[in-house]
């Protein structure tokens, strides 16, 4: 079976939906007692991702929505290569009866040439937790 496929990606992505269907015929429809569809096999991706990751010739940035979150909610860590941000808030409900819990746990890459040593994480009034880092000045100057 041949494939024709577009010079670029269309806007909205593939729309697997499409796709799935004439690929893999004897899955659409009722599995045994399950009602069945390829959707199933497409994952739902984050398109509204709350994180925006920069870097530089000067330096590595990263900025995390935390709005929900108190600053001693947070912890941001190095771990080999990569930041890691967690924050868990946990509130009882104002009837007592319960508690609501509401937790993350995100990691990014730190790229090659970053000073890790010199890594600072501050929250902005906004809500913003901001993670930064300035390159290494060997990389700076080459």
């Amino acid at each position: 079976m041949d494939f024709i496929l577009p010079p670029t990606l269309p806007a909205g992505g593939i729309q697997w939906e499409k796709v799935l269907p004439p690929l893999i015929p004897r899955l659409n429809g009722t599995y045994g007692e399950y009602n069945w569809s390829p959707k199933l096999l497409i994952p739902e991706t984050d398109n509204n991702s709350s994180a925006e990751v920069n870097c530089d010739d000067s330096r590595f940035t990263v900025q995390v929505d935390v709005k929900d979150f108190m600053p001693q909610d947070l912890m941001v860590k190095v771990i080999g290569d990569f930041v890691e941000v967690q924050g868990k808030h946990e509130e009882k409900k104002k009837n007592g009866s319960g508690l609501t819990t509401r937790q993350f746990n995100r990691r990014y890459r730190i790229p090659k040439g970053v000073d890790t040593m010199a890594l600072e994480s501050a929250v902005s009034p906004d809500g913003i937790l901001i993670i930064a880092a300035p390159m290494l000045q060997s990389r700076i100057l080459n």
